[in-house]
């Protein structure tokens, strides 16, 4: 019998907000959907997880993601290009560059990273049909945006003069790295809109709250690694001395 692992997630989350930790994701998206029933005959605590995930527009700790990724579903493989330095943010000024509004910009509202993929506010737009359980309402349209790759179908808007542009990754002397038009040769900011959270809208404005855990508690190391067993450690903190000599015993 296959056994789908439902996991709790909070329902007001936004899938517009992709500043999570990857400890948290990869937590999230380990869905169990087969396990060894209990007897001798079995082996113990034999799990099967899902390796492999089908991304689009819903976001790995949402309910609709759960639902795209059950147990037992297939999906065809996406072939994609792997990008090593991310260069799209929310809140960037892109140009479409293919479609229906090519040469039309916008402000990127969402990435997805596994697909290459950016959503532009108001652009590429389809129209989709919403049905509607009760009989006496009529059934709604809404326009809902597609996505759009980052390889070939949008390109970033230079702030100086307000044209597309490649860009590449350099230093500056100070060490930082930071974005550069390599048509104007102009440094392109990341938008402050790509630090704003379900919480904050930037870091520096957050406010702890009385029930978070202090940033100094959380940043303190408490690990000291040490070339002892947890045993020996124990010992140690609570000054346990061992002087019974073990036998010596031989492995051959």
């Amino acid at each position: 019998m296959r056994v789908s692992k439902v996991l709790s997630m909070a329902k007001n989350w936004s899938h517009h907000y992709s500043n999570f930790p990857e400890s948290y994701i990869k937590r999230a998206t380990e869905q169990i959907y087969w396990k060894n029933p209990k007897g001798p005959q079995y082996k113990p605590n034999a799990v099967i997880k899902r390796k492999k995930f089908k991304y689009e527009e819903d976001r790995p700790w949402t309910a609709k993601f759960q639902e795209l990724n059950a147990a037992g579903k297939q999906h065809a493989k996406d072939w994609i290009e792997p990008i090593q330095d991310w260069s799209f943010f929310r809140g960037d000024r892109v140009e479409i560059l293919v479609g229906k509004d090519k040469g039309k910009q916008g402000i990127v509202s969402m990435i997805v990273t596994e697909r290459n993929w950016v959503f532009v506010e108001g652009l590429n737009c389809n129209i989709e049909r919403v049905d509607n359980r009760k009989e006496d309402i009529a059934h709604v349209y809404v326009q809902k945006e597609a996505p759009l790759l980052v390889t070939n179908q949008v390109a970033i808007v230079d702030p100086s003069d307000l044209k597309p542009t490649p860009i590449e990754w350099r230093y500056t002397e100070e060490g930082e790295k930071v974005r550069v038009s390599t048509r104007t040769g102009r440094i392109i900011p990341i938008p402050a809109t790509n630090e704003e959270t379900r919480d904050y809208k930037t870091r520096r404005a957050y406010i702890e709250q009385p029930k978070d855990t202090v940033s100094a508690e959380v940043d303190k190391i408490t690990f000291e690694p040490k070339l002892c067993t947890f045993e020996m450690d124990l010992m140690e903190k609570y000054g346990i001395k061992e002087d019974r000599v073990p036998p010596k015993s031989y492995w051959y």
